[in-house]
């Protein structure tokens, strides 16, 4: 089967015509893309906007930062609620949202109204960002490689096009126009709510004391991190601490005290969530601190206009997609994080090159572009991991939560090149942050391989059943099957006809 064969539309019973993977993963990417217009593209619009409003640079910074903070929050609490309210109420506040935030941006009269509503933007985005991502997860195990390979695809497009979308905007539009790119998002809701349908929620009341613990803890780090390029002073840096130490003690004891809160204490102690967590917050530092150091060094050191950036970052996109294709057909076997390792060791390696020698702008485009090719082959091989090791029901919390720890690396990134930058020259500075992709690279070659997936209709549910108001994916279960188990239609869980005495197959490790 092709890539864009027709296969069922990815969620059970889903109604209406079959989608193809090709169709199903442009939705989901489109989806999510615009999100990362909200930091790469906005960010070419900051010095219009400081001038506009009479704000300081660390005024301006503002920002970026709510839509950081705003983004990777939005994305966890979106995440995890969908599982209780389902995706399609998930979409439809997210859409409200991010309609709001981009009325507030374009009539806002000053800096304070800006920031407030590229707040409410960026929650808008979380909310689509969580969506897509469990909609891909959740997709029907013989057609998710496809699904996912177009989704990285996408994603990489509107990664290497951020900046030349923002300096299109902001040169030909206005600057106003590039800060509420990722209201585009609205464009794909139309085109996915009926997939949405097809994963309502559990209806149980969500853990809102284990939200608010997670909502001020990752907001006193981001806050913390960006506090140089804030210039926060002592006094608020100090109390920024305190309640991030305070916070995160109160969610560890939450998760210990609530097996199934906001947190699932499964979740928090599975080892393979934690390296993808690791992994994907490394990759995510590197690209991110790329994105705000790049373009500088090409505009300041070499003489390049913001359109010229823009357009030779393009290619990233053909190395993301040709890299996020190759990573779909490892979802389901052991290479796909040797792929990852790669991919990010390649970026690595190029940006430190550029930290030591006196290379040209090939170079740093080149270490650009191989950041955008980690960054799509990190989305694709984690969601296909996460699918593997998590029950239906539970991969849109559990996603989401894992894209806010990529989120957090990408804030840290970025505010680690903006403290670097005032002390180093930029190159200087993207040779430190090659490091933030090298320690992904090392982490991703400890994830486990994926637990196999069959096709559907050939794993039906017979062990683990969903609890009230769930239900399993198509051709999956929402439970592990025990060694040996028989499905309903006479298969071993391997597939094996079980018609006598045989031994169990060997089980593969999946978790910790």
């Amino acid at each position: 089967m092709t890539a864009n064969s027709p296969v069922p539309s990815p969620m059970q019973g889903s109604p209406g015509a079959a989608l193809s993977a090709r169709s199903t993963g442009i939705r989901l990417g489109a989806l999510f893309g615009p999100a990362i217009f909200g930091v790469t593209a906005a960010g070419v619009a900051l010095p219009d906007v400081a001038a506009a409003l009479h704000a300081t640079p660390a005024g301006a910074a503002w920002v970026l930062t709510a839509h950081a903070l705003a983004l990777g929050v939005g994305t966890a609490l979106s995440g995890r609620l969908s599982d209780t309210w389902g995706i399609k109420t998930t979409l439809l506040a997210g859409t409200v949202a991010l309609l709001l935030g981009a009325a507030l941006c374009l009539t806002a009269p000053n800096l304070g109204t800006l920031v407030a509503g590229r707040f409410v933007l960026a929650a808008g985005s979380g909310a689509m960002s969580s969506s897509a991502l469990a909609l891909a997860a959740s997709s029907q195990p013989a057609a998710r490689p496809r699904i996912l390979a177009i989704f990285g695809a996408t994603m990489a497009i509107f990664s290497a096009g951020a900046t030349l979308a923002g300096g299109l905007v902001t040169d030909w539009i206005h600057w106003r126009g590039a800060l509420v790119l990722p209201a585009l998002s609205v464009l794909a809701v139309p085109f996915c709510l009926r997939m949405a349908a097809a994963r309502p929620g559990s209806g149980k009341t969500p853990d809102l004391t284990g939200a608010g613990l997670l909502t001020v803890t990752a907001a006193s780090l981001l806050l913390l991190v960006q506090s140089s390029a804030l210039e926060l002073g002592t006094g608020l840096t100090v109390l920024l601490a305190a309640l991030l130490v305070l916070s995160a003690a109160g969610l560890a004891l939450r998760v210990a005290r609530e097996a199934d809160g906001f947190v699932p204490r499964e979740l928090a102690t599975n080892g393979a969530f934690l390296r993808a967590s690791l992994v994907g917050a490394g990759v995510y530092a590197g690209l991110f601190g790329a994105m705000y150091a790049v373009p500088q060094a090409l505009v300041g050191g070499h003489g390049w206009s913001v359109l010229s950036v823009g357009a030779w970052l393009l290619p990233g996109a053909a190395v993301g997609a040709v890299a996020s294709r190759a990573a779909s057909r490892f979802t389901a076997g052991s290479g796909g994080n040797r792929l990852l390792a790669g991919t990010a060791a390649a970026a690595a390696l190029v940006l430190g090159l550029v930290g030591v020698l006196p290379g040209g702008p090939v170079l740093i485009v080149t270490g650009a572009s191989l950041g955008f090719a980690s960054f799509a082959v990190t989305q694709v091989v984690t969601t296909g991991l996460m699918s593997t090791l998590i029950a239906p029901m539970r991969r849109g919390g559990a996603i989401a939560l894992l894209n806010l720890s990529f989120f957090v690396g990408g804030g840290v990134g970025s505010a680690l090149a903006g403290a670097l930058a005032k002390n180093y020259a930029l190159t200087t500075v993207l040779g430190f942050l090659a490091l933030l992709p090298l320690l992904g690279a090392v982490v991703a070659l400890t994830l486990p391989r994926p637990a196999p997936q069959e096709p559907a209709g050939q794993r039906p549910s017979v062990q683990g059943q969903p609890g009230p108001g769930e239900q399993s994916g198509p051709g999956e279960q929402s439970g592990p099957r025990a060694p040996g188990q028989q499905a309903a239609n006479g298969q071993q869980a391997d597939g094996r006809q079980a018609d006598g005495p045989q031994s169990p197959a060997p089980q593969r490790a999946t978790g910790r």
